[in-house]
């Protein structure tokens, strides 16, 4: 099972303490000051708010380096709410405004690419993040900076596991001799883990040790973060008792930082590495904690997507309001009537324009909305429901499978914001068999007929995607409410289609039955396969649900 890193979550925060962005020399903005004030209290959506309005105001004054800097703050704020995209978006359009040549601006550059390299590193583009790195360094001139960023280069190599010039990176800052206690422990934990990453005969326990406690000593809180993540991945097959203590440590200093990422890092951890009568506790928490962290990103990218709106409405607005003054004007000299007609055409037209551009806004950010939230409940929700299902009816559990699952409905809520390209993995006829088979228990049989390999040859990818949310759907809802003893699923190929026949013994459903928002989502997928949906609710007992489909 490939391990989550927490180290570059540390990079992200030592990046933006780094990235005061030189208040001293920012020029007199009133809004500017206010954006800082409420960065340095933590209010993020208060200070992109007022690094917006900031920006707009040095663009009247012509001022190029204000601006730009504004454009940075904003970068840096997306990026470690988690919106990489518009993180990305700022940063690029912050670089024209800056003058590569005037060395008191190379610091604002070199933030700026850094920040570029932690999105790219974040949306998995590693060539970019190496590249936006390697331009952060070359216009630092602090060593403290250049052998920051060139530990996020390492990071990366670390990542697309080019562990030779991860080393050649970390053995180059540790033998700088640097005075700097807090880099040396850093490089020095890191060359520690990453040789024992690929001798897994390595003993790298001493210098983990050496890093914990020069840590310590310099309470270095983030750095702590790390070390306790990498002593406890260390002794989990050596020491499993130490290994959960250092993971509980890791998880206390994580919600001292209030990094919800690493708290859910440090719960996989404990979920793993702790007896199975704690596990299922670890395991809510996380489920918990996991949720609240989705709906805060999104709640951030919304946000910051409607102060991006206002902001631009306001700027058409005056446009048309200055634009309609001047005409008005101009055409009252010549004829007052004609002035009225235009007059009257241009109120009429800008009354167009503005419904036009309130209902295009707020229809895409209402599809965001629900293509979000259909995402979260298919992927997220109905898979940590199943993964709940398995550990209430399994006696004996495999908690390396379960961890492997949590991990995996991690990184899906990870990418939930973007759209990933469909792998099948895994045959198609297992994969449902193991959805459908999750749902059995001691007092529910799962019967399956007609799930052959065969059946599936011919089926589009997509198709196949919907189906198994589609399926997925309706055994969660029957879990919850059919009160069924026995479940018959049975699949076969008619013609140029495929049918699908659910049968249960429940207590049926009532012919007025209002569907949520699952059963919603559910009857969405099937248009999107072309396919068809009936429920036959006029058995005496239980439910028939027949789905058809195209072949492709």
């Amino acid at each position: 099972m490939k391990r989550i890193s927490i180290f570059f979550v540390v990079l992200l925060v030592i990046a933006c303490s780094k990235t005061s962005l030189n208040k001293d020399s920012r020029k007199d903005n009133l809004l500017y000051e206010k954006a800082f004030e409420f960065r340095e209290l933590g209010k993020a959506d208060s200070a992109f708010s007022y690094f917006n309005q900031a920006k707009d105001m040095f663009l009247l004054e012509k001022d190029s380096l204000g601006a730009g800097k504004c454009l940075v703050n904003m970068g840096i704020i997306s990026t470690d709410k988690g919106d990489y995209f518009g993180g990305e978006e700022f940063s690029l359009n912050a670089i024209k405004y800056f003058n590569k040549n005037k060395i008191n601006q190379h610091s604002f550059l070199h933030s700026n690419y850094n920040n570029l390299g932690i999105a790219a590193f974040n949306l998995k583009d590693y060539s970019n993040a190496l590249k936006f790195y390697d331009l952060a360094i070359s216009f630092s001139h602090s060593p403290l900076d250049v052998n920051l960023y060139l530990n996020n280069k390492a990071k990366v190599y670390q990542e697309v596991e080019n562990f030779k010039e991860s080393i050649k990176i970390y053995k180059k800052i540790l033998f700088q001799a640097s005075k700097n206690k807090m880099e040396h422990a850093r490089a020095l934990s890191n060359l520690a883990r990453t040789k024992w990453l690929i001798d897994p005969n390595y003993n790298p326990e001493k210098e983990f040790i050496i890093a914990l406690n020069i840590r310590k000593q310099e309470n270095d809180l983030w750095g702590l973060n790390a070390s306790y993540s990498h002593l406890a991945d260390y002794y989990a097959d050596k020491k499993p008792s130490l290994a959960k203590s250092y993971s509980l440590n890791m998880y206390n200093v994580a919600k001292q930082i209030a990094s919800p990422t690493d708290q859910l890092l440090a719960l996989q951890k404990l979920i793993k590495y702790s007896p199975l009568a704690d596990t299922r506790f670890f395991f809510r928490t996380y489920q918990k904690l996991s949720d609240s962290l989705q709906t805060a990103r999104n709640a951030s990218k919304n946000q910051f997507a409607l102060i991006r709106y206002e902001t631009e409405k306001h700027k058409a607005d005056n446009l048309i309001l200055q634009k309609e003054n001047s005409e008005r004007k101009y055409q009252i000299i010549i004829i007052s009537s004609i002035a009225l007609f235009v007059l009257l055409g241009g109120i009429f037209w800008y009354r167009k324009r503005k419904r036009d551009i309130e209902t295009d806004s707020q229809k895409a950010i209402t599809d965001s909305k629900l293509k979000t939230s259909k995402k979260v409940h298919d992927v997220v929700a109905n898979g940590l429901y199943r993964v709940m299902t398995e550990i209430e009816n399994q006696q004996d559990l495999d908690r390396d499978l379960v961890l492997d699952k949590i991990e995996d409905l991690y990184e899906k809520s990870r990418d939930i914001s973007y759209e990933k390209p469909i792998e099948g993995n895994k045959p198609f006829h297992e994969t449902l068999s193991e959805i459908l088979t999750s749902f059995a228990t001691e007092h529910r049989k799962v019967l399956i007929a007609g799930n052959d390999a065969e059946l599936w040859l011919k089926v589009r990818e997509q198709t196949k995607y919907e189906l198994e949310h589609i399926i997925q759907e309706l055994m969660v809802n029957m879990k919850k409410h059919s009160q069924a003893s026995n479940v018959v699923m049975r699949f076969e190929s008619v013609g140029e289609e495929i049918k699908i026949y659910y049968t249960d013994n429940g207590i049926g459903m009532p012919k007025q039955k209002q569907f949520n928002n699952g059963l919603r989502n559910t009857g969405n997928r099937i248009e999107e396969i072309n396919g068809a949906i009936i429920f036959d609710t006029e058995v005496e007992k239980g439910l028939k649900i027949q789905i058809s489909f195209p072949i492709s």
